[in-house]
């Protein structure tokens, strides 16, 4: 299937890097956390992308053009470095199309965009650029292709370490518990997604919020539930922790190794 992968946000929350380049450019170790999804994807054997590109997409078009394979893999150089045998490649068994889906767009507006690269598709799978995972993607396809459904998504619990209050307008607190214990799950991306979705989108519409309603209503979105390990790369805390977890070799995403 056909890989759909959102890479046009601002990334505000990561302001110590998006100033200069788009948030799935952000490196975790020697490559960009858009690398590291890419690669988990075609790990299973989903190897056609398709980029949906908005703020600095051109940086995201020169790093794949100009791809430095010996940055990632064992090589052997001989003659002064003239020649380089590479022990195994990343990309090379990869096909991307680069479609540039406007700079203000939302989740929506771009996979709108992006239809006609996926004519003949009935289901493609589709993924924001700032979540990784170790769950089995089989899985999670073939949950979707049992159920009755034409959107699905990945549910998982929130990471982060937030105080969820109760209060009353004059202002009495009713109840406060840790994020974590509300019993709340999220968002997580990993979308598998049925052609039919396009029918459910309307100009302008961000994907979650009036195609997936109209989904809900009719009975036809579900979601995979994951209590393993999954992370958003929305803070420059979550950066550093990827980043520790990568000096440590503890990387769960990195199904491929």
């Amino acid at each position: 299937m056909k890989v759909v992968l959102f890479c046009g946000g601002l990334g505000m929350r990561l302001r110590e890097y998006s100033d200069s380049i788009p948030k799935p450019m952000v490196n975790i170790g020697y490559r960009p956390i858009l690398w590291h999804l890419m690669k988990y994807y075609a790990h299973y054997g989903h190897k056609d992308f398709v980029l949906c590109l908005g703020y600095r997409g051109d940086v995201i078009k020169d790093y794949f053009r100009n791809y430095d394979e010996c940055l990632s893999n064992n090589f052997t150089m001989s003659k002064g470095g003239r020649e380089i045998q590479i022990a195994k490649t990343d990309i090379e068994d990869w096909t991307i199309t680069f479609v540039e889906t406007g700079l203000n767009a939302n989740v929506g507006q771009r996979l709108k965009a992006v239809e006609p690269y996926l004519k003949g598709e009935e289901m493609f799978l589709a993924n924001y650029t700032d979540g990784l995972t170790d769950c089995c993607l089989p899985d999670i396809i073939e949950d979707f292709r049992r159920q009755d459904a034409i959107g699905s998504f990945l549910s998982v619990r929130p990471i982060q370490s937030f105080h969820v209050v109760k209060v009353e307008e004059s202002g009495n607190v009713l109840d406060i518990k840790d994020l974590n214990k509300t019993g709340l799950w999220i968002n997580g991306g990993f979308l598998v997604l049925r052609s039919d979705i396009f029918r459910y989108i309307q100009a302008g519409e961000e994907l979650v919020y009036e195609p997936f309603q109209r989904l809900i209503k009719e009975r036809k979105l579900c979601s995979y539930r994951y209590e393993g390990f999954w992370i958003s790369m929305d803070t420059f805390k979550d950066k550093q922790r990827l980043d520790d977890m990568y000096a440590k070799g503890e990387t769960p995403w990195a199904v491929w190794s």
